[in-house]
């Protein structure tokens, strides 16, 4: 943790650690994991309210807690670009992490990877593994998702490759 940002430290150590070692094949521990990951979401989303730092929303898709949708939001140059947010819980969870996709931005980066999943290998997943189990899906929003916008979303929108929504009702309406 020596190389990161002040901020980053600072959010990084107010996220609940998670303790259970589960995923969604291991019945009653993955519903305690689920309980974890929601304690720590509630938490992460908690903090980043009380510092205006409020980024995404995010709800499991079904009641076994493996599919997760939402949005997530980069400000860049006072505009607002708000993208869907979506990933799978592995079966191999929490051993592997999620492959967070951002639908709208396939095949616009680099970065990106099979259908609007965003490239975490180099940076993220070393750390995962090393904090496996106690990081989860908050730490991964936290540590992964949001490093990956702030390098990516000024560049797409500086090169033209994402428009924020008011140019494009602009541009139809021409």
């Amino acid at each position: 943790m020596e190389e990161w940002d002040p901020s980053t430290k600072s959010a990084l150590t107010k996220i609940p650690l998670l303790s259970t070692r589960a995923g969604p094949r291991d019945g009653a521990a993955w519903t305690q994991r689920l309980k974890e990951e929601y304690r720590a979401l509630i938490a992460y989303t908690s903090m980043n309210k009380s510092n205006d730092n409020d980024w995404f929303r995010i709800s499991a898709d079904n009641p076994e807690g493996t599919r997760w949708t939402g949005s997530c939001w980069y400000v860049h140059n006072l505009r607002r670009y708000e993208f869907r947010l979506q990933f799978d819980i592995p079966v191999t969870y929490p051993t592997t992490a999620p492959e967070i996709e951002l639908p709208e931005l396939d095949g616009k980066t680099h970065k990106m990877y099979r259908g609007g999943k965003i490239c975490l290998t180099v940076h993220f997943k070393p750390l995962w593994a090393k904090n496996c189990p106690r990081f989860g899906i908050a730490h991964a929003l936290c540590l992964g998702l949001a490093p990956w916008l702030a390098a990516e979303v000024p560049i797409l929108v500086d090169s033209g490759m994402v428009k924020h929504k008011d140019d494009e009702v602009s541009s139809v309406e021409s």
